[in-house]
């Protein structure tokens, strides 16, 4: 039996996260009978290092809690947990076209800016520098 704090260094994680996890059900200590106090066994280290994994792959935590309640009542959680990482690939790989265009307009835009000077707000311009790129595009 171990205390938040032990559990905690145990999985590299922070009193915190551990408590949190506790909060929202990822984790079910029991309570020391003497004192009240929460305590934790061998599974919990396992529990924590599996969120840490999953929460590195992208599963949120609500995710995590799903495929914990699938394997807790004797299912396999495999199946959602390849649904969920294909679905997350897609969404990464429109996230990373998003960000190429965006850096692309950033540098185009700080390229023309670097032949402007600066000026000040004139009531009709707040900066002009951002009104002289507005609906351009690449």
């Amino acid at each position: 039996m171990m205390t938040v704090s032990y559990l905690a260094k145990k999985t590299d994680t922070t009193v915190h996260t551990v408590r949190h996890y506790t909060r929202i059900g990822l984790l079910h200590p029991k309570r020391n009978k003497n004192n009240g106090y929460k305590i934790y066994d061998d599974r919990d280290i396992i529990l924590l290092k599996f969120i840490n994994n999953a929460k590195e792959l992208g599963f949120t935590l609500k995710e995590i809690s799903n495929i914990l309640d699938k394997a807790d009542n004797g299912n396999s959680p495999c199946p959602i947990v390849r649904k969920i990482i294909i679905k997350r690939i897609e969404e990464n790989r429109r996230k990373i076209k998003q960000f190429k265009e965006l850096q692309k307009k950033m540098v185009k835009a700080k390229t023309q800016w670097d032949k402007m000077e600066d000026a000040l707000p004139d009531g009709h311009s707040v900066c002009h520098l951002i009104e002289s790129f507005a609906g351009k595009t690449i």
